[in-house]
Formats: C-alpha cells, sequence, structure tokens
C-alpha cells in the first residue's frame, strides 16, 4: 500500500486480503498511528483504523492459551481475536465480561479480547454489539491468522 511507503516504512507487504500489512519502521523510529490513519484516509478516502501491534508483541498473543483445553474441544468455533485500541478500563473490562456466555467464553489480555465462539462467529448468540460498546471498536482474527503472522515476522 502507497500510505505505507508514504510513512516511511519498509518492506511493505500485506498478509492476505484482509487488512493485515506488514512493514518495517527505519532505524528506531516507532510508528505513529495518526499518521497511517490520515494516510490510509488520503489514499482510500475513507477513515480507517489502525490497530498497531508489533511483531514482539504478536509473538506473545500468539502464545497466549486463555480458554481450559476441555473448552477449546468443546468448541466448534475458532479462537478469535479482538485487537482493540486501547486497554480497557476496570470498569470497560467487567461490563465486557459479564457479556460472556457459557457457550461463548471471553477473556481480556490487555489490549486484546479473545472469544471463543461455540460455532461460527456469525451464528453466536453472544452481543457483540453490547461488547463493543463497552470496550470500543475492533477488529477481529482467528489465532490462526495471529500464529501464522508472527511465525512469518518473527
Amino acid at each position: 500500500m502507497a500510505a505505507f511507503g508514504a510513512c516511511g516504512f519498509e518492506e511493505v507487504s500485506t498478509f492476505r486480503a484482509s487488512g493485515n500489512v506488514l512493514f518495517e519502521a527505519p532505524g528506531n523510529s516507532k510508528p505513529k498511528q495518526a499518521g497511517m490513519e490520515s494516510a490510509l484516509e488520503a489514499e482510500l478516502g475513507f477513515e480507517v483504523p489502525v490497530f498497531l501491534r508489533s511483531a514482539a508483541q504478536l509473538a506473545k498473543i500468539a502464545a497466549l492459551e486463555p480458554f481450559s483445553a476441555k473448552q477449546v474441544k468443546a468448541s466448534k468455533g475458532k479462537l478469535q481475536v479482538a485487537f482493540l485500541p486501547k486497554k480497557p478500563t476496570k470498569a470497560e473490562a467487567a461490563e465486557a465480561l459479564a457479556l460472556e456466555l457459557e457457550s461463548d467464553p471471553l477473556s481480556l489480555e490487555a489490549t486484546e479480547l479473545l472469544w471463543l465462539p461455540a460455532a461460527g462467529t456469525q451464528t453466536s448468540e453472544l452481543n457483540l454489539k453490547a461488547l463493543e460498546r463497552a470496550v470500543g471498536p475492533w477488529t477481529l482474527r482467528t489465532m490462526g491468522t495471529v500464529e501464522q503472522i508472527a511465525a512469518k515476522l518473527c
């Protein structure tokens, strides 16, 4: 994407066609989320939220195992990782976790909400709108995708 090159990033590539952009920041510079969002808006003509994670952060997320083996075995769904824009406050976290269903357990790990749906995400009875109101907007990826990106970067 030209927007990331315009921000001065190197080795820009995409991972699948789902909005996963991988890049290297030159030297010790730290990528600026607001700058990326502005560049994307200029290129695409509409606002695009950015959920920025480093390779090290992705590796830690990929290593998470928030649910028991029994829960994972009982689920027909794929473990989902919702990347949040910021760490929820204690009140926001409590509100979000109160929405958990026995069939659809939730876990909060810093700036990630992990969800193990009973089946597909589209057929879940979990109140996703209320969950988003509690923790803010997110972008959702399967843990498998997170693991693949982490493996590629590390």
